[in-house]
């Protein structure tokens, strides 16, 4: 790290960290709401999600094309922030406040699909190339602790504050992203000297092909086909534990289960860092990709078996701790080898 370069490394190590932490302080309080609903009434949630998702991708990108980067991306940050307080204060003088749990969950549902994949964006038009590639490291290490740091944060507070505070803990969190967006875009200037970097052409040749031609290579390709195959079947487990975990955490009052889920993200997220530094390269060289591939599925399939015996919190959180880890760390990376 140049000594130019110092500034805005940390001040990016600190905006990703406070956006990873206030998510995660925000996703188990959403997860402890599903167990509130029937397993259908979660269903059409996740059919309204992926539409509102959708959605919500169209219009970002129609803004991305329409307005610049330094009015964007302060914008985005400082509108989820603005929307926790209002979802707060809905819940201050709401008598019945279902519409607003059930929109306050798929509106989490896009925060997630947002707030790191934005934040990347403006990273890549803050750095240049060859800074990205000595820097995104140790900023990538800031969503690490984040991840950390915001379920152990909910945790903690969970019990004392209530689940709604918790929402001016994660706005107040947000609220921090635009001026340090805003300074990150002088610093990109008066530090790092890349004020044209949004201008350099785009060094990729046209890939060209109809909107549809991915589908198509999709249908033609039997390796392609393994692999969408392999990913339905994955989620499909994931969805079956989710709901499992809904069901049984619904004797449960509201803080007890996000404390409970806000401990299982904390799990969760140590052994990801844990496994994918010491562990998943070692599995993928000794037993190759086939194997480690299989291996968290295998696993998620014994869990389920014991979860069908033993029904209890214990074991669903155990089964999805393992199951997330896996992802994380070892079928996700897996993936990206093949």
């Amino acid at each position: 790290m140049e000594a130019n370069e110092v500034r805005a490394t940390l001040a990016s190590f600190v905006l990703v960290l406070i956006l990873m932490g206030s998510y995660y302080i925000l996703r188990p309080v959403r997860d402890a709401m599903a167990s509130d609903w029937t397993d259908a009434e979660v269903s059409w949630l996740w059919t309204f999600t992926f539409i509102c998702s959708t959605l919500a991708v169209s219009l970002y990108g129609a803004a991305v094309a329409r307005v610049s980067v330094r009015r964007l991306v302060p914008s985005v940050y400082g509108l989820f922030a603005a929307s926790f307080i209002l979802f707060y204060l809905g819940t201050q003088t709401l008598a019945d406040q279902v519409l607003l749990d059930k929109s306050f969950y798929v509106w989490i549902s896009l925060f997630s699909l947002f707030h790191i994949s934005v934040f990347w964006s403006f990273m890549a038009d803050t750095f240049a190339r060859q800074q990205a590639t000595r820097l995104f490291g140790f900023i990538g290490a800031g969503a690490s602790i984040g991840a950390i740091g915001g379920p152990a944060l909910a945790a903690l507070l969970v019990g004392d504050i209530g689940t709604d505070r918790l929402l001016l803990v994660a706005a107040g969190l947000v609220a921090l992203a635009p001026p340090l967006v805003i300074w990150l875009q002088l610093l990109k200037r008066s530090d790092l000297n890349n004020e044209s970097i949004s201008a350099d052409p785009v060094a990729f040749d046209n890939i060209g092909g109809g909107a549809l031609a991915g589908f198509s290579e999709f249908l033609q390709s039997r390796y392609l086909l393994v692999i969408g195959l392999f990913l339905f079947l994955y989620t499909s487990i994931g969805s079956f534990v989710y709901f499992g975990q809904k069901n049984l955490l619904e004797v449960y009052d509201i803080e007890t289960r996000s404390q409970i889920l806000a401990g299982m993200d904390l799990a969760v997220n140590i052994f990801t860092v844990m496994v994918g530094a010491f562990a998943t390269g070692r599995i993928a060289t000794r037993f190759g990709l086939p194997f480690t591939l299989a291996s968290v599925p295998v696993l998620m399939v014994a869990g389920m078996l014991v979860l069908a015996t033993m029904p209890v919190v214990a074991v669903v959180v155990a089964v999805q701790v393992i199951r997330r880890m896996g992802t994380y760390a070892v079928s996700r990376p897996a993936r990206e080898m093949l």
